[in-house]
């Protein structure tokens, strides 16, 4: 919208606190325009987003006339460079180097840099190995989306911030029975969200207790978290034994009784807010264009070799593919590989298309594009963020179908995850069924608490609370897989197969890839190696396809996509404004980024510097 002789007023908001939490604060940056309709657009930027991991800032345009989002950029503002420097070294270290990506979920990381070089190396580990890995990753999401659900994401909708931001909808929560209350414990949807207080909640407390717990787990099968130190190409370093298996069964029969709680709490109280706030399924949701790479692999179909990688990525037990508009339009690992383009879009770097090209055709003699990973080449160019040209330090990941180029995302990991699987109808192994339209996820009995089935259902929308909502249902599949697991981990070693390693010999010239789920979405490692060391290396999280700027053609990324158009259902008036429907539209995609800690208002002026702890911030 075009100004005539705007009027400029900026305003910094004097600290607004949450009620009930005095010393928990909020500043707003603001910047006023006066448009020549005579309406209002006010510039409001969050920077950084609290509560998540990393340096995300998300700058938006709203017209609190119509109440809308009208426009949204988002931004991070840290280069990082993996990328330059794993350039000349040697491969075997890549699984260590590229763990710190991230200190939350680096195991992801490892174990996909493990799966590229397992490809590269042509070495297939023995079965006992990926049972092992297979464990210690269903613990890993076990920890993490628990932790986000209930620590970080779900404070979005505790009683202090929904007293604050949306008092109609409290007092009705009051007077609201919760309809799952005999599965939970919680009599009305007002207990669900007092129980979700940081700090002090019921439920939040407990939730701090179950994510130690998986964590004791992981760290069982990998021997370290976040950066696991038995996880190793050709297999893995932990000594399985009976005594092993026990210690990690008798914590996870502690959280299968949990999740018997967790589901049903979860659906009353998403359930609730498309009750009590009628559209409000158009928050946060975007065209349905969800992508999943796979997860925990079946070691007597995986055999780490490119040329049936589309074979053996469908045994996965989390199933690959790419749902576009509800339809699954792949399951094929090799062809979601080949589709990869990475794009520049509005980001700090120049374009490689002068550089060599390091793989010309995969190991089927399919062509392989100059944007595609294994051909990348990182060329940073810092320079002033300006939202007409460059303003962040993340690329643009998009998937080629033969004719689009698709800004894809990962539904915060747990959507996409669920919906591919359910479609494909692949996954089959009593415990969790793939039926074609749901997933089935059956906890046995343990305990004094009787065998429970959840169905996780196909949803009309990719929105916000769908993405916090199947996260829910994937702490109880990866709980229900993990049983599985211990299973057959447990089998192998009274069969007395308890080789763990296989050796192998790095090759002068390879290429490797390697597809798993890092726990918000798909996750890809890109290796080619020359002479012995490492020539190119790309990892891929989800969050570069869900943080991406706008494209090449002008398409937005998945964060400014599932913002920019909102209706706002907040009650609080223009200069009371927290944002929070904005909020959790951002923390549903789980995001995570390198960490940043700058406030600013306009013209990148700072108006302070300060240490802002994710947890300590409720908005």
């Amino acid at each position: 919208m075009a100004c005539v002789a705007p009027r400029m007023i900026q305003v910094l908001r004097s600290t607004a606190s949450i009620s009930g939490c005095a010393d928990i604060r909020l500043r707003l940056p603001l910047r006023l325009h006066m448009a020549d309709t005579g309406s209002h657009l006010v510039e409001m930027s969050w920077d950084p987003i609290t509560r998540i991991i990393g340096s995300l800032g998300v700058h938006t345009k709203i017209d609190f006339d119509r109440r809308q989002v009208v426009e949204c950029h988002c931004t991070s503002s840290i280069f990082r460079g993996y990328s330059v420097f794993m350039k000349g070294k040697d491969p075997r270290d890549a699984h260590q180097i590229t763990s710190r990506i991230c200190g939350i979920c680096g195991d992801n990381h490892a174990t996909c840099s493990v799966y590229a070089q397992n490809m590269a190396y042509g070495v297939n580990p023995p079965p006992i190995s990926d049972w092992i890995l297979n464990l210690g990753e269903a613990a890993e999401f076990m920890f993490d989306h628990n932790l986000f659900q209930d620590n970080l994401v779900g404070v979005d909708f505790c009683e202090q911030v929904v007293r604050e931001t949306n008092p109609g909808v409290w007092e009705r929560a009051q007077a609201t029975a919760a309809p799952r209350a005999e599965a939970h414990g919680f009599r009305t949807i007002a207990d669900i969200m007092r129980s979700l207080n940081p700090f002090e909640g019921e439920f939040y407390l407990e939730a701090l207790q179950m994510s130690r717990l998986a964590r004791e787990m992981f760290c069982l099968m990998e021997g370290r978290h976040v950066h696991p130190s038995t996880v190793q190409p050709g297999g893995v370093g932990t000594v399985p034994s009976v005594q092993l298996c026990s210690d990690y069964l008798i914590r996870l029969v502690k959280y299968v009784e949990f999740m018997k709680r967790v589901v049903p709490m979860h659906d009353d109280l998403f359930d609730f807010f498309y009750d009590a706030l009628p559209g409000y399924e158009q928050v946060g949701q975007r065209r349905v264009l969800l992508a999943c790479w796979g997860g925990f692999q079946d070691p007597h179909r995986c055999t780490f070799d490119y040329r049936t990688m589309r074979d053996w990525g469908r045994a996965m037990y989390v199933t690959p593919g790419i749902v576009v508009d509800g339809r699954l339009l792949t399951t094929d690992l090799v062809e979601i590989n080949l589709g990869i383009r990475i794009l520049l879009g509005q980001s700090f770097y120049q374009d490689w298309d002068d550089q060599p090209m390091f793989v010309t055709h995969d190991p089927l003699g399919n062509p392989v594009d100059r944007r595609h990973p294994w051909n990348q080449h990182t060329l940073p160019r810092p320079q002033k963020r300006d939202f007409e040209k460059k303003y962040t330090w993340v690329m643009a990941p998009r998937w080629f179908d033969g004719q689009n180029l698709l800004a894809l995302d990962t539904g915060g990991g747990p959507l996409a995850r669920l919906w591919v699987t359910a479609l494909a109808g692949l996954v089959d192994i009593g415990y969790v069924k793939a039926t074609g339209q749901s997933v089935k996820i059956t906890l046995p009995r343990t305990g004094d608490s009787s065998e429970v089935t959840f169905e996780w259902t196909i949803p009309k929308w990719s929105n916000t609370l769908e993405r916090n909502r199947a996260r829910s249902y994937f702490q109880a599949y990866a709980a229900a897989c993990a049983l599985y697991f211990v299973e057959r981990a447990m089998a192998e070693v009274q069969e007395g197969r308890v080789k763990t390693w296989e050796p192998f010999t790095v090759p002068s010239d390879a290429i490797g890839c390697g597809f798993t789920e890092a726990v918000r979405g798909m996750l890809s490692h890109h290796m080619v190696i020359r002479d012995g060391r490492i020539a190119n290396y790309h990892p891929y999280p989800p969050t570069p396809w869900n943080a991406s700027p706008r494209d090449d053609f002008g398409t937005p990324g998945p964060y400014e996509d599932a913002i920019q158009g909102i209706p706002i259902f907040e009650e609080s008036d223009r200069d009371h404004f927290k944002g929070i429907d904005i909020m959790r539209t951002v923390r549903s995609f789980d995001p995570c980024l390198p960490c940043g800690v700058h406030m600013y208002l306009g013209n990148g002026k700072t108006i302070e510097r300060r240490h802002s702890p994710t947890m300590l911030n409720l908005v």
